[in-house]
């Protein structure tokens, strides 16, 4: 059964006979972008919340009892502030992470449409309020902690939503490269919020966290008016992921086959979708040749990549003694060097056919990469631009290739004969184990800094060589296929 078309759709259908899948593959990277272009701001207001208030100017009738803890933001004017950061991290990303397993489930049974459009209204909503506590004056832990829960929640609707999207509209095919560039919506979205969150962190951090609200409410309202969740639904024929072409070459991926927009929908479906509509269960998709060990792998992979999406700028300012906007716009180019390292990671796979070997590969240069910004990164200005851009291709290369592109071939893999249902379920799996790994970074990094930076980083490193460690199956499966290949 189709679903019902969106209005603004049903407006561009009355002139326009152009191929859709461009038009949905922007939409969804600008969609995903807001989400995590909202997430942003904490790590970058981070710094404010708690200053060095010996090096701030005091106004001269500000009458206050600590020299050392005026400037700062109760409760983070604590000497246990790093912990009291963690609960934050945590509160989202706990949330986050439970909520997604769910997730999966229901955007397979609700329309895509709606379950993004609520997604990101409300997730603007609770964004909106973090930052009004500053405008509310409001010092209490709970409100803030309860917003992040909250607002962990609605992010949850975002990823398997966008990525059952785009596996409705395109095939197979050289899905690597093309999905490495599109999941650069992370780091572009980590760059936009950090860049925004700058602008008014040392003056009204409140608007650190309004104005993405705001950004991500109005892409809510643009994906009710403007998403198309099928093919069908504007008589474009579906892709078809394993059908082999009489030359031995798979569909391409951006091909979608013919699309008529004003003729009448045609009321034959292909037979693959008729036979095979049902949702697929929890225990189902589990059962995939290859979800289980990139589910476990992601999740050490993501607790390095979120560990530093919310630690690094105040690593940064705490270590070169950068102002706030200073280090949280150096940390941008941690997210550069992600979008570099998606896409090789995806044109890399995509030329080998080893996903799993691409990944092993990164996440083992990953690790001394990792030590030597630790001892070296500070040196110099452009030391620490190089190794910022490293790591976060190596850190980040992996992570992409697993949530898009291994997501999408496992989500419709051949012994599923074709149930394109079975996508989202896959992709919350992976992503929610992951999340796992995302909200335990964060905390370990609390909870390790004040013994040293040093420690964290070394947490980092045996993290990623435990991700590398659950895809030695995988890999040596691939390494025999090629082998078979060679005469």
């Amino acid at each position: 059964m189709r679903s019902s078309l969106a209005p603004g759709i049903r407006l561009i259908t009355s002139f326009s006979r152009d191929s859709w899948s461009g038009f949905i593959l922007f939409l969804t990277f600008l969609f995903y972008t807001t989400y995590h272009l909202s997430r942003k701001p904490i790590s970058i207001v981070k710094s404010e919340l708690h200053r060095n208030c010996s090096f701030v100017i005091r106004p001269a009738d500000l009458n206050v009892t600590s020299n050392d803890t005026w400037c700062d933001w109760a409760p983070f004017d604590q000497d246990n502030y790093q912990t009291l950061f963690g609960v934050l991290d945590n509160s989202f990303l706990v949330a986050y992470a439970i909520g997604m397993f769910f997730s999966g489930i229901f955007g397979e049974r609700l329309p895509l449409r709606y379950y993004l459009s609520f997604g990101m209204l409300m997730s603007g909503l609770f964004t909106c309020l973090f930052g009004l506590g500053y405008y509310w004056d409001i010092h209490s832990l709970g409100y803030y902690a309860f917003v992040q829960v909250m607002n962990g929640l609605m992010q949850t609707t975002g990823w398997p939503a966008v990525v059952a999207c785009v596996g409705n509209w395109f095939g197979k095919g050289k899905r690597g490269f093309i999905m490495g560039v599109w999941n650069s919506h992370t780091s572009v979205g980590n760059i936009l919020g950090s860049l925004i969150a700058g602008v008014f962190v040392s003056s009204q951090w409140g608007m650190s966290f309004i104005v993405p609200g705001l950004i991500i409410a109005s892409a809510g309202i643009l994906c009710f008016f403007f998403l198309v969740e099928k093919p069908e639904d504007v008589n474009c024929s579906p892709p078809q992921h394993h059908i082999v072409q009489e030359n031995g070459e798979t569909e391409p991926l951006l091909q979608n086959g013919n699309c008529s927009i004003n003729s009448a929908i045609s009321t034959e479906t292909p037979e693959i979708v008729q036979e095979h509509s049902e949702a697929i269960s929890f225990y189902g998709a589990l059962c995939i040749p290859g979800v289980v060990e990139f589910s476990l792998c992601l999740m050490f992979a993501k607790l390095v990549s979120y560990t530093f999406l919310y630690w690094l700028p105040l690593y940064i300012s705490n270590v070169a003694h950068f102002r706030a906007k200073e280090a949280g716009d150096m940390s941008t180019l941690f997210d550069v060097g992600g979008i570099l390292g998606g896409i090789m990671a995806g044109l890399v796979s995509d030329f080998t056919g080893g996903r799993a070997s691409t990944c092993c590969v990164m996440l083992i240069a990953a690790a001394p990469m990792l030590f030597v910004y630790n001892y070296v990164g500070q040196k110099s200005l452009g030391i620490t631009i190089g190794m910022l851009l490293l790591c976060g291709g190596l850190v980040n290369g992996p992570y992409a290739l697993i949530t898009t592109a291994v997501s999408a071939d496992l989500g419709t893999h051949e012994s599923l004969r074709g149930n394109s249902r079975a996508l989202s379920t896959v992709t919350a799996i992976i992503d929610g184990t992951g999340s796992i790994g995302a909200a335990l970074g964060p905390l370990l990094a609390g909870l390790i800094s004040p013994s040293g930076w040093n420690n964290v980083f070394y947490m980092l490193i045996s993290a990623d060589i435990l991700a590398c460690l659950f895809l030695t199956r995988l890999v040596f499966k691939e390494i025999k296929g090629w082998c078979g290949r060679i005469p």
